[in-house]
């Protein structure tokens, strides 16, 4: 699952085209998806708050 995020990462075109179900990652089942593309919806801010 890491390779797959590290992927999205260094690729974004691919994070836009699976928000637009243009795209799916395969092995990945539904439920990681929409957690995969929420977490890249949702960016943390790991500089404020809590993390510190």
């Amino acid at each position: 699952m890491m390779n797959v995020i590290q992927y999205l990462e260094q690729n974004p075109a691919l994070v836009t085209l699976l928000k637009e179900q243009k795209a799916s990652l395969i092995g990945i089942s539904d439920v990681e998806q929409k957690a995969i593309i929420d977490a890249f919806n949702n960016e943390i801010d790991l500089e404020g708050g809590i993390w510190n």
